[in-house]
C-alpha cells in the first residue's frame, strides 16, 4: 500500500489494468491508498451459482433492475455505511470514470425506489467490482446476478470482487494467488 493523492482517470485505468485499486481509509483522514492484495477474490463466471429462490426472484419478484440510471446514487448507497473507504473524492473520481464509460452501476428498484446496487469498472472484457448494498433484503444479491448476466451477453471473462467474503462466496467466488489473477487480467485486457 502507497499514499496517493485522488486519483484521476488515467491514474486509474493504468491501476486497474495492472492489478491495483484505490480505497480512501478512514482512519487516517481519508488518505488514498493503492491496495493489490497477495490473494484476490473473482467470480468465475462458469461457476456462477444463482440459488434456486434467488433466481425465483430475480424472474418473478417485484424488483426492477436498471444499468447506469443512477451511478451516483448507487455510489452513494454503497458508501452509507459506519465507517467506509468510499470518501468524496473517491466518488468524484469514479464519477468521472463513469462519464467516459469505464464505470457502470446495476441498480435495484421497487416502487421507483433505489433498493440496492452496484458499482464497478469495466475495461475490456473484464469488470471490477468495487461495492454493492442493500436497502432490502437480497438486493444487492440481485444487483450480482443482473451483472453477471450483463456481462455473459457482453462476453466478458473476468469478474474481479478484490477480496472474498461469505456474502459472494455463496456465488461461486474463489481466491486465487496474485500471479494468477495477473494472468487471468492480462487475458481479459488483449484485444
Amino acid at each position: 500500500m502507497s499514499e496517493q493523492p485522488v486519483p484521476d482517470i488515467e491514474e486509474l485505468l493504468y491501476a486497474y489494468s495492472n492489478g491495483y485499486f484505490p480505497m480512501a481509509h478512514p482512519e487516517e483522514d481519508n488518505a488514498i491508498y493503492w491496495h493489490r492484495p497477495e490473494w484476490r477474490g473473482i467470480i468465475p463466471l462458469e461457476q456462477f451459482y444463482v440459488p434456486k429462490n434467488l433466481a425465483r426472484l430475480y424472474r418473478n419478484g417485484p424488483f426492477e433492475f436498471s444499468m447506469d440510471r443512477d451511478f451516483k446514487g448507487v455510489m452513494k448507497g454503497c458508501a452509507d455505511r459506519e465507517t467506509t473507504w468510499i470518501s468524496k473524492e473517491i466518488i468524484t473520481a469514479y464519477t468521472a470514470l463513469f462519464k467516459k464509460g469505464f464505470a457502470h452501476s446495476v441498480e435495484v428498484w421497487r416502487d421507483n425506489k433505489l433498493v440496492g446496487g452496484l458499482y464497478g469498472v469495466e475495461i475490456r472484457k473484464a469488470f471490477f467490482g468495487e461495492s454493492m448494498f442493500s436497502r432490502e433484503s437480497n438486493a444487492s444479491k440481485l444487483a450480482l446476478v443482473h451483472l453477471v448476466r450483463y456481462m455473459n451477453y457482453k462476453k466478458l471473462e473476468l469478474l474481479d470482487t478484490q477480496y472474498l467474503n461469505d456474502h459472494i462466496r455463496q456465488f461461486g467466488a474463489v481466491e486465487i494467488p496474485d500471479e494468477k489473477y495477473i494472468e487471468l487480467l492480462e487475458h481479459a485486457l488483449r484485444e
